[in-house]
Order: structure tokens, then sequence, then C-alpha cells
């Protein structure tokens, strides 16, 4: 696998984050149109901030999400970023969602790729859902 370096004017990095987290009381809600809406979002998210999505895997009840990300944004600012904008909007377009108080929990799991390689996490995060 390619790595994908970032510039800036003055930086260069690799920073790959492996980011697990869920939907409050784990509920299963990302099913059908609702797990379509949020990959969408997601993407438009992370294009908008600049960051490159390496592997995603949206499960009913959890979501994996492997990115490389830039040095000024840390991981609670990339968490933040995302968990506010989907579950406003997720929350806005699926009356089924509208009663919840927040979409997500406050808590995640992140992981730089430090120790293995980030094919290594590509593969694992991508093989979520074959193991049922």
């Amino acid at each position: 696998m390619e790595q994908e370096y970032r510039r800036t004017a003055t930086t260069v990095s690799l920073i790959n984050y492996h980011f697990v987290f869920c939907p409050r009381y784990r509920r299963k809600v990302f099913v059908e149109q609702v797990e379509i809406r949020f990959k969408e979002l997601l993407e438009k998210i992370c294009q908008e901030n600049g960051w490159h999505i390496v592997a995603m895997e949206v499960m009913p009840d959890h979501v994996h999400l492997f990115l490389n990300g830039l040095p000024s944004d840390s991981p609670s600012d990339i968490m933040a970023k995302v968990k506010g904008v989907t579950s406003r909007i997720l929350r806005q377009e699926f009356k089924h969602l509208a009663h919840l108080p927040s979409l997500w929990t406050r808590s995640f799991f992140v992981s730089t790729a430090g120790n293995v390689s980030s094919e290594t996490v590509k593969r694992y995060v991508e093989e979520q859902k074959k193991r049922g």
C-alpha cells in the first residue's frame, strides 16, 4: 500500500488513526438508508477537513474508521466534528432517531498505526463485516 503523506506549508506528516465509536446504548441504528447516509456524511466531513479515509466499515451498532489526519487536528477534534455533524443531521433526517438526545456515546477508541502497518489495520477494518 502506498502511504499518503500530508504536506502543508511547513510540515510533511503521516498520521493515521483507527477510531471505533458506538451509538448510545449500542443501538443497532446503522441499517439500510441510515448506513448509506452516514457514509455520505462522513465522506463529506472528511473531505471538507482535509482528512483522507483509508478504510471504513459501518456495523449496525458501531463504526470502524481508519483515516489519515492532519497534525493540526487532534483525535478528539476529529471525533467531535464527526459525531456532532452526523448526530445533528441524521436525527433531523430520520424520524426514528429524532427522539434520541444524542446519537453517540461520549467515548471512543483511537489508536495510531504505530506498531503495525497501515495495510494491517486497513485489512482488519475491512474484514469486520465478514466476522458477523
